[in-house]
């Protein structure tokens, strides 16, 4: 049986099992106590939003229970505090990385891994802490780390499809939202609340420890959160991965001032780091980053008594940035190699009006503004000129409710992209010319991408809940995809970019099928996209050193070239458990997962550094305070490679976790609740490589791994 045979047969007994399991449900659930839980209330993908004046009740899902959006027209991916606390991540794409549908970049293990989804990553991927995007430059190269740490948050969410029309075209292929208090949007019941978190990882003497508080009164709440991190080079199946450690630490404190018509906010943060690039050249030269960020957010909420509003929402934020790539030059000489800084500053107004009641049905809507400015400045050997990007768009989103269980949903977008900077004139086959350089000129480019979309979302018998969505998305393409020129140490490319692509556009068709309610829960999503003009960076077969003169002859790094072709991407991504016996106050169970993108040019080559085909599955045991789990993911072989770039062996990842969560009393421990717990994972001590990572073919993702973790809440 062919590896394509053996997968499908393999998932299409999974999905049988779990779709038989799905319709036993009922007549199951009525024998034994089944889950109750709270809706799953999302806060990022619609601007239509029920005014709320408590906080999102994610304690109400129970430690382990998969948590499913049912009320969303997209599928929408939810990490909680509780999972965070857990697996403890140190950076957004650790946090997401197993996740159906999503993997990461994993250039520098549990320092700079920025999430992937669907197969996208840079610039198709927002990344934003508190709605407004996170202020760095992970989107120009996968070495620079995202300057969020998910310890201090509160919940991630993914968004896919339609919904990230409310966020502009540098989302058309997810916005990963990092959630927090940090502005604070209510007064804890007992005047304060918080949580406290540490563990110890084995595989890389890893310590860590973070901490967050909400209080107040009297119309006034404060926030204060901080977090450190630390590791030394994790170990991999037979050694150490070398250069591979690294720190972090920062914090924030906010203070709003709150009502009863709603609330108006600040905050500042403050993030910085140092951490190493593991294989090849980086790992020879010692190179290490050190990025650092300061962010001031402000945000609030407004609910006139009457009016055609009736709700008015803002976010602001402005943020600066600024990293140095240090290691041993050319001349031997170990220094800072280049300098990275980003200012950027976005602001976001959305004009949520009273419902509309029609013959047809309820109409809700929401009408947003959202305007953003980058000024982006590298220095020393560095690929990117200095680039201003400005960006102004409108939106709207309207739902129309037929009846009691059907929805739809329409929302468009017009958005206005200026960018200026320095572009250079290469020849047509990138090959040097001797005695010329390439020709630089002044350059600004306009773009008008424009979107839409329209949703259905059907509740169905026995708790299900259908959606069927189609949209058409345009990109406008960023600075360095049009004006990049030069060597990047880091991750030991010569990148040339090409001031006359044009924009990208995306049709996209995707269903979805759900379920949060009883013993089984089921998140199953299918797409199909079709690119016209997708931009990609092409690797030409040519090496050059640290100048265009050199190409073709160097040997220190990989050129490669943004160009445009059609290109369709589909896939599929499940995910799904069931609570099979009643143990004590709880339950044992199943669960299972299955994740596939397949992504080709019209040509018939591939897309380069998509993720491979994974399938897992396992039991759970929760009862009486106790948690206890042992899972597998197994991803395929990766095969459909694109040019020049190499298969990638597949990988059985063992995981397994043990906790104990008991309430204490304050008064006596200073704490409400304390879960202690082991977590194992690569069990196998397996050797895992990541086809969607530039450094898959040099370093190892880290080897087996046992964390100890400890959380008090108050």
């Amino acid at each position: 049986m062919s590896r394509l045979r053996r997968l499908r047969f393999l998932a299409g007994t999974m999905l049988s099992s779990t779709v038989c399991t799905g319709v036993l449900v009922p007549s199951v659930a009525r024998a034994q106590q089944a889950v109750t839980l709270d809706e799953i209330s999302v806060t990022s993908p619609s601007p239509i939003q029920a005014p709320r004046t408590a906080p999102i009740a994610d304690a109400a899902v129970p430690i382990g229970v998969l948590p499913v959006a049912t009320n969303t027209f997209s599928p929408v991916t939810v990490v909680t505090q509780e999972q965070i606390a857990r697996d403890q991540p140190r950076t957004l794409g650790d946090a997401l990385f197993d996740r159906p549908g999503i993997s990461g970049t994993s250039y520098a293990p549990g320092a700079a891994s920025r999430p992937i989804i669907r197969g996208l990553d840079n610039a198709r991927v927002r990344i934003q802490e508190n709605g407004i995007v996170n202020g760095g430059v992970s989107d120009l190269g996968e070495d620079h780390a995202v300057p969020v740490n998910p310890l201090v948050a509160d919940r991630i969410e993914v968004i896919r499809g339609p919904a990230t029309l409310r966020y502009g075209s540098g989302a058309i292929g997810g916005v990963v939202s990092a959630d927090n208090n940090r502005v604070p949007t209510f007064i804890p019941a007992n005047g304060v609340q918080g949580q406290v978190t540490t563990g110890f990882s084995s595989v890389d003497n890893g310590r860590l420890g973070a901490a967050t508080v909400d209080a107040g009164g009297d119309g006034i709440a404060v926030h204060a959160d901080g977090f450190k991190t630390a590791n030394d080079s994790y170990a991999i199946p037979g050694g150490i991965q070398r250069n591979s450690y690294n720190e972090s630490q920062g914090g924030a404190v906010g203070i709003s001032a709150i009502g009863d018509r709603g609330f108006v906010g600040i905050s500042f943060s403050h993030y910085d780091a140092i951490y190493a690039i593991p294989g090849g050249v980086a790992e020879q030269d010692r190179t290490r980053l050190t990025p650092n960020q300061d962010r001031v957010l402000s945000r609030g909420e407004y609910r006139p008594l009457d009016g055609p509003f009736e709700v008015i929402r803002y976010w602001a934020g402005y943020s600066v940035y600024r990293h140095n790539e240090v290691g041993i030059g050319d001349d031997g000489i170990e220094g800072v190699q280049a300098i990275f800084k980003n200012r950027e500053a976005e602001g976001r107004l959305e004009l949520q009006h009273v419902p509309v009641f029609t013959d047809l049905g309820k109409l809700t809507g929401a009408l947003g503004f959202q305007s953003d400015r980058r000024v982006i400045n590298t220095q020393l050997e560095s690929f990117l000129p200095k680039t201003e990007s400005r960006a102004n768009a409108v939106y709207l989103f309207e739902e129309l409710e037929l009846r009691p269980g059907t929805r739809l949903q329409a929302a468009g977008r017009y958005e206005v992209d200026r960018l200026s900077s320095t572009a250079a004139q290469f020849p047509s086959d990138y090959v040097p010319v001797d005695g010329q350089e390439p020709f630089q000129y002044a350059r600004t480019r306009r773009f008008a991408p424009k979107s839409a979309s329209i949703g259905a979302l059907q509740d169905l018998p026995y708790g299900f809940v259908a959606s069927l969505t189609g949209s058409y998305v345009e990109r406008g393409p960023t600075g360095y995809e049009l004006f990049s020129q030069g060597p990047h140490d880091a991750t030991a490319t010569f990148e040339i970019g090409n001031p006359n692509l044009k924009k990208e556009r995306a049709r996209t068709v995707e269903a979805s099928i759900r379920r949060a309610e009883g013993p089984f829960r089921l998140d199953a999503t299918g797409y199909f996209t079709r690119y016209t003009g997708f931009i990609y960076r092409n690797y030409t077969g040519l090496t050059c050193d640290d100048d265009f003169a050199s190409c073709g002859v160097g040997t220190d790094n990989r050129q490669i070239v943004y160009q445009q072709q059609n290109a369709t991407f589909y896939g599929a991504e499940i995910i799904g458990q069931y609570d099979l016996l009643p143990v004590g106050n709880g339950f044992a169970g199943i669960e299972g997962q299955f994740d596939f993108v397949r992504a080709q040019f019209d040509n018939g080559t591939n897309v380069p550094r998509i993720p491979p085909y994974r399938l897992g599955g396992g039991v759970y045991l929760r009862a009486d305070g106790w948690f206890a789990r042992v899972n597998l993911i197994h991803a395929f072989s990766h095969d459909a490679t694109a040019v020049y770039e190499t298969p990638t062996p597949g990988y059985d990842d063992l995981r397994a976790e043990l906790s104990y969560t008991k309430a204490v009393d304050p008064a006596v421990y200073g704490a409400s609740a304390i879960t202690l717990g082991v977590q194992g994972r690569n069990l196998l001590n397996d050797d895992i490589r990541n086809s969607t990572s530039f450094k898959k073919d040099e370093i190892l993702l880290p080897g087996r791994n046992v964390r100890l973790f400890l959380t008090a809440r108050f």
